[in-house]
């Protein structure tokens, strides 16, 4: 089991890493900087994550992580070369795929090591979200945290949701899956309805 979620977690990253392809493309990087953007967005939040956790990060003895990084930037090139353009709403889905994958693996890390519900969905947000960050701002770009649908509370709602499956005594699978559907589906419904968490009033 423990390499099946090592598969999902290099999903977890290839995925990540195509959004910072994309996002790469939109600003007219060259090589150098679309490696860079997409390996911050695909390892940045789980490299915070297991510092603050105190564990050995994950990617420090593990060269697959950047195996998968170069593989899904090399296919993300060949694709946007033939494409030509890239829809806002292909880097937004594929960041949600990745925001889900991510945020779960964090919750699950956490909780494997005996973390209080608190911490394992704060780390489920970290993981999720701090790699976007990292890469938003080196793109010169407002982070999807801080503005726009709703992000970081899908992380907080899918880490509810596990923790509460988990104490239930529900399969560690069924858990995983059930709080990665519930991140997706809230972030992809808070894209397509602009679902906005507002507190300030604005002039049009």
């Amino acid at each position: 089991m423990t390499e099946l979620y090592h598969w999902f977690d290099l999903l977890g990253v290839m995925v990540f890493a195509i959004s910072g392809t994309l996002l790469a493309h939109r600003k007219h990087m060259d090589g150098f900087g679309v490696v860079v953007l997409a390996t911050v967005t695909g390892i940045g939040g789980g490299t915070i994550r297991d510092v603050i956790l105190d564990t050995p990060v994950f990617w420090l003895h593990d060269s697959s992580y950047f195996f998968a990084i170069f593989a899904a930037v090399a296919v993300s090139i060949w694709w946007l070369n033939r494409q030509r353009t890239v829809p806002m709403q292909l880097l937004l889905t594929a960041d949600a795929f990745g925001l889900a994958f991510f945020a779960v693996m964090g919750m699950q890390k956490a909780m494997s090591i005996g973390m209080p519900d608190t911490t394992v969905i704060i780390m489920g947000v970290l993981t999720g979200c701090f790699g976007g960050v990292i890469r938003d701002v080196l793109a010169d770009e407002i982070p999807m945290l801080l503005k726009g649908e709703l992000y970081a509370i899908t992380c907080i709602l899918g880490g509810v949701v596990y923790t509460q499956l988990s104490h239930l005594g529900l399969s560690l699978e069924i858990t995983m899956l059930s709080a990665m559907i519930s991140i997706l589906m809230l972030r992809l419904a808070a894209i397509r309805w602009k679902l906005v968490l507002h507190v300030f009033k604005y002039r049009d």
